[in-house]
């Protein structure tokens, strides 16, 4: 675990907003000087606090995609069934999430396809692919109602249990 002070916190949530962000308006931002600022944006970053630089980008701008939230079950429970499907779903650019999941699913995909066409080309594909799934449900999203890509970092790390020592 890395530990962060107030600081860092503020530096991840300007750079969450705005990965762009020049080192002197970050250093402005979190009310330091810039050198200062600039050890601790690459000490977050040896860390791997910071993952990567993303650009944003508005797909209905694009088209007007097809996305759909996949429930997937499979056949059987063990350690390989889960390692195939996991690495052939790696394998699928319209697979843009996929979470596995604990309880009467076993994953949970999102998908973004150009229409619905190709998304039910995609599952016949898996379906045939023998990964193991033994059933799926689509849901098919109308409109997105909140996506927000900016975690809440400081009410998460209060709320966060702390390691014990």
């Amino acid at each position: 675990m890395v530990k962060l002070d107030a600081i860092d916190v503020k530096i991840l949530t300007a750079l969450q907003n705005d990965g762009r962000m020049t080192k002197v308006k970050l250093a402005q931002t979190v009310n330091l000087s810039v050198s200062p600022c600039w050890e601790r944006l690459k000490r977050l970053e040896r860390a791997g606090v910071i993952a990567g630089y993303r650009a944003e980008v508005d797909i209905d701008k694009l088209f007007i995609p097809t996305q759909v939230w996949v429930e997937i079950s499979l056949e059987r429970h063990r350690s390989e069934d889960f390692s195939r499907f996991e690495a052939y779903i790696e394998s699928i650019y319209e697979v843009v999430e996929c979470w596995a999941l604990g309880g009467s699913i076993d994953y949970l995909m999102r998908v973004v396809s150009p229409h619905m066409e190709g998304y039910q080309l995609l599952m016949e594909g898996l379906l045939d692919a023998g990964i193991g799934i033994d059933r799926y449900v689509t849901l098919v999203v109308t409109k997105p109602v909140k996506t927000n890509r900016v975690l809440p970092l400081e009410s998460l790390l209060q709320a966060a249990p702390k390691p014990a020592r």
